[in-house]
């Protein structure tokens, strides 16, 4: 099992910024990526960033160059470093971990809120 708490959530106006972090606790050795998502109120949960094997990276091209995915593998803590907010970033923010060896498994937190005013 994995358990994962974010953090950093907030309000803030449009142009600004704001660090979110997810702390992995539990099965750590076990992930083996991570990701950001988050849902807007009536929409549908969507990835924006997820970091993997090798630090890889990828970004939903929505944020891509306001964004900014990393993990500290030694303290297990993920960061989502967002710039530029827009009122279209307001969401819940959730951190979910992925363990790829059979049996796969999706580990969520509990969401952080994102409000960005105009």
């Amino acid at each position: 099992q994995v358990q994962l708490v974010e953090s950093g959530g907030g309000l803030v106006q449009a142009g600004g910024s704001l660090r979110l972090s997810c702390a992995a606790s539990g099965s750590i050795s076990s992930i083996n990526v991570m990701a950001w998502y988050r849902q807007a109120p009536g929409k549908q949960r969507e990835l924006v960033a997820a970091i993997g094997i090798g630090d890889s990276t990828n970004y939903a091209a929505s944020v891509k160059g306001r964004f900014t995915i990393s993990r500290d593998n030694a303290k297990n803590t993920m960061f989502l470093q967002m710039n530029s907010l827009k009122p279209e970033d307001t969401a819940v923010y959730y951190c979910k971990a992925r363990r790829l060896a059979i049996p796969t498994a999706d580990y969520w937190g509990q969401g952080t809120q994102v409000t960005v005013s105009s």
